[in-house]
């Protein structure tokens, strides 16, 4: 199993690229970066300073979204960081929730995202596209960059394994929840007549690290309101229910939102009525042995064939830990192929 980081230091270029020759040598395999504008520094900029200073990491963007940048910047902007790194390159797509809402957009629909998947895959292949102007639109630069869907929902899930180069798979950690998303991968994939083989998947798990273990359950609490917030259907599946406030009104106590509040431990305690198997359900939580543990039993109960693993860092507000260093130490070794 690989293992993908996307903690790189974002506060500027040359920390982003230092942050990436480090998690190089401590073994992680993919550094990756979230894209918004308001709250991080442009992601191609940072990824072609990491990608020149870096010999082997597979280096993208977790996901950017056609809503923020048309499919023409998607491509002609990975494209220049491929030149650096040629092959170790990836274009992440997807809905972009919090992007979107700090600029005060709508989420892209899934025609939307497939038809921004399609364009920037075309133009990174130096593929002619009608665009309806006086001659076919046609990237001067193009770069074997392959195309990633990050994706919760069915819908996405489905036209990912239709036109993705590569998957995102993001449910938590029930199994009936990625049972569900890896069958939608796999009627994208046959509904275009494709074959396992030819996606890569990889899967995301929110993880809280905390050696309380009372705070670390109200942390993983928080990222399974996260997930109901905008995506309730992820609760009928492990048939889990939901008896407080409505998550969107609880928002103006846990800002932005339950997956992004600065105090987890504090954003837990606001939704402490769910019962621990929605941790469970949603979440990797503890110290790192019983992340290990928890992680191990998910991977060994599914089906899916997965080739990447993101444990997404979620810590409390005064956490020591150097996620970088303490993961590569204390988790990789253990999936080590």
């Amino acid at each position: 199993m690989q293992f993908a980081l996307n903690r790189l230091d974002m506060r500027g270029p040359l920390e982003f690229a230092e942050s990436a020759i480090e998690a190089e040598a401590q073994g992680w395999s993919m550094g990756l970066l979230p894209c918004n504008p308001l709250k991080v520094p442009d992601p191609y900029v940072c990824l072609a300073f990491a990608a020149r200073a870096t010999e082997h990491i597979h280096l993208g963007t977790l996901l950017d979204t056609p809503v923020i940048r048309h499919p023409s910047a998607l491509a002609g902007s990975i494209a220049t960081v491929a030149e650096f790194a040629p092959g170790r390159i990836h274009q992440g797509l997807g809905v972009g929730d919090t992007a979107v809402r700090f600029n005060g957009l709508a989420p892209a629909k899934v025609d939307a995202i497939e038809s921004a998947v399609q364009m920037t895959r075309a133009l990174l292949q130096g593929d002619a596209i009608d665009v309806g102007a006086l001659k076919p639109a046609r990237l001067n630069h193009a770069q074997h960059v392959p195309v990633w869907v990050a994706a919760q929902g069915p819908k996405n899930l489905r036209m990912a394994g239709r036109v993705a180069d590569g998957v995102w798979i993001r449910v938590g950690r029930d199994p009936a929840n990625l049972n569900m998303a890896w069958d939608a991968v796999k009627h994208g994939l046959a509904d275009s007549g494709r074959a396992a083989s030819d996606i890569q998947v990889g899967l995301i798990f929110h993880t809280a690290i905390n050696s309380d273990a009372k705070a670390a359950l109200l942390m993983a609490k928080a990222i399974a309101a996260g997930y109901y917030e905008y995506s309730k259907f992820l609760f009928d599946l492990p048939e889990l229910a939901w008896h407080g406030e409505d998550p969107h009104t609880l928002r103006g106590r846990v800002y932005p939102d339950f997956l992004h509040h600065q105090d987890m431990v504090l954003a837990g305690t606001q939704v402490d009525f769910l019962p621990d198997r929605a941790a469970d359900a949603f979440a990797l939580y503890g110290d790192w042995e019983a992340i290990a543990s928890q992680l191990e039993t998910t991977l060994a109960a599914s089906d899916i064939p997965a080739q990447w693993v993101l444990t997404h860092p979620v810590l409390p507000i005064d956490s020591k830990v150097n996620y970088l260093r303490d993961a590569a130490r204390e988790l990789l070794p253990l999936f080590a192929e």
